[in-house]
């Protein structure tokens, strides 16, 4: 996407209109209750709008709406090929009202748009083409059965779904979700995060008018309390797909148990570590993954380089490095596209990531939170035993361990409650190999910091999830119920002869 200029984006952000109430059935409403809350810019704290609370009686309302349109067929009986229509005008829509969204999610979240403009949409958009484009290219299968028999196995539509969002990618986390529920026929109830409702109550607006029918596609803003847990414990909810914090997820398991133990697949934290061997080539790019690993947006990522397990004999110059490339991080106005870092998503997690920093015993580099933002930070740590060292502090602080061999870096690595993504780097590919073999953990990267792509399934070990995997084609797995279906072609006079 191209960048504009601050005061286009500025020009922009004064004249949107910002939706403010539930969506559910084809349109805008308040909720039952008449309640609102209010979110706020967490750059300004100014308040941006106050948006319809919604209760468990909006919950059951959304639900028979969504269960109306899926038993009729209106979406979850269209040919494939028609849903992957539809999802790609909607991909259409987002493009043509792309720099809107934009600022809408900058504002909403204190994300940079910088990493709007540049991550989030385009990846939000290269999402839901994608799954587009494999509704009609995933096929039934056939299994192995004696000649009088044949034995299909084919996916049907889960049903009715609660897509539950975080607030660190409130657009993008939506589309991981919408694009393979959408696309397998499913209806959805889409609770956004209190802190970040703005995108997802949009491009519901946009998703209507790309075609998808009224009832399918549903977001009810409001507390996890009164929304998030009522979803939990529907009885007419067929699954729930969450991503968010570890202890929120964990309720989730309490809530299908209590309910109709429906599926439930969790995304949660990661406490990720990246490894640097003595031998590892190129420490200038090394450190840049590190950096970008660390910060980007915010450290407000659950795959999060939060852990640097560095090899004595490099680690010296590998923080030098480090540093050098901190510099180009800079701390300012989100709507400035010269801006890398931007506010912490509300006033409540600042005060929880400055209360960490509190806590460091030895500042490297940085450590200045002020008003909001919160500078990157390096700490050096005596082991991994350390509070910074085991929980998930979810802001942009880069812990660093030192290790004197491969062995005691794998289990460092390995001691945490945590398995969502790792990286290790090294120029021996048979170390490369082994680590990323021995390395627990969903994602494994080499001589790199990423998360894979939309063609690889993302989700973590232990405590960062389980039930399912985001991304790929995986990711239907999800949406869908496995049926087997047995056909007896056995004549009948041969069985009355047998």
């Amino acid at each position: 996407m191209s960048l504009l200029t601050k005061a286009e984006y500025e020009a922009i952000a004064a004249g949107l209109e910002l939706p403010t109430g539930a969506f559910i059935d084809g349109g805008y409403r308040p909720a039952i209750s008449g309640k609102t809350f209010t979110s706020l810019n967490p750059a300004t704290g100014e308040t941006l709008a106050d948006i319809a609370a919604c209760g468990a009686e909006d919950v059951d309302f959304a639900v028979e709406k969504a269960r109306d349109a899926f038993e009729d067929g209106r979406w979850s009986r269209l040919h494939p090929t028609e849903r992957k229509a539809v999802l790609i005008r909607l991909s259409k829509l987002i493009k043509r009202n792309v720099h809107e969204l934009a600022v809408m999610e900058s504002l909403d979240s204190g994300k940079t748009i910088y990493d709007c403009e540049t991550v989030d949409l385009p990846e939000t958009l290269h999402c839901l083409t994608w799954h587009a484009e494999l509704i009609d290219k995933i096929y039934d299968q056939v299994a192995p059965a004696s000649d009088d028999h044949i034995a299909m196995v084919v996916r049907e539509p889960l049903g009715v779904v609660g897509l539950v969002l975080p607030w660190n990618f409130p657009l993008l986390m939506l589309a991981w979700k919408i694009g393979p529920a959408l696309a397998a026929g499913c209806s959805v109830i889409v609770k956004p995060a209190e802190e970040t409702s703005l995108t997802a109550l949009r491009l519901a607006e946009l998703a209507v008018e790309a075609g998808v029918p009224k009832g399918v596609f549903n977001v009810l803003p409001g507390m996890g309390p009164e929304v998030g847990e009522p979803i939990g414990r529907h009885m007419d909810i067929d699954a729930v797909s969450f991503t968010g914090s570890t202890a929120t997820g964990k309720r989730f398991l309490t809530y299908a148990g209590e309910s109709n133990a429906k599926e439930v697949t969790l995304e949660m934290g990661g406490k990720n570590p990246a490894i640097v061997m003595a031998d590892a080539e190129n420490l200038d790019r090394v450190a840049a993954h590190l950096v970008n690993g660390a910060f980007w947006n915010m450290g407000e990522n659950c795959s999060a380089t939060s852990r640097l397990i560095v090899e004595a004999p490099v680690r010296a110059a590998l923080l030098e490095r480090i540093e050098a490339h901190m510099r180009e991080w800079v701390v300012g106005d989100p709507l400035d596209p010269e801006t890398r870092v931007g506010a912490l998503v509300s006033a409540a997690h600042f005060e929880k990531v400055s209360g960490y920093l509190a806590k460091a015993e030895d500042v490297l580099i940085g450590g200045k939170a002020e008003a909001g933002f919160v500078e990157p930070t390096v700490i050096a740590l005596p082991g991994n035993d350390h509070l910074l060292a085991r929980d998930e502090i979810f802001g942009p602080v880069l812990s660093v361990i030192t290790v004197k061999s491969f062995d005691e870096a794998i289990a460092i690595a390995n001691d945490t409650a945590y398995g969502l993504a790792a990286a290790l780097f090294t120029s021996n590919a048979k170390r490369a190999l082994r680590g990323a073999r021995a390395l627990r953990a969903g994602t494994v990267t080499v001589n790199s910091y990423g998360e894979g792509d939309i063609s690889t399934p993302f989700g973590g070990f232990k405590q960062s999830g389980f039930g399912g995997r985001d991304n790929g084609i995986h990711a239907h797995d999800q949406y869908t119920q496995v049926k087997t279906i047995w056909l007896d072609l056995a004549d009948d006079e041969d069985e009355a002869v047998s």
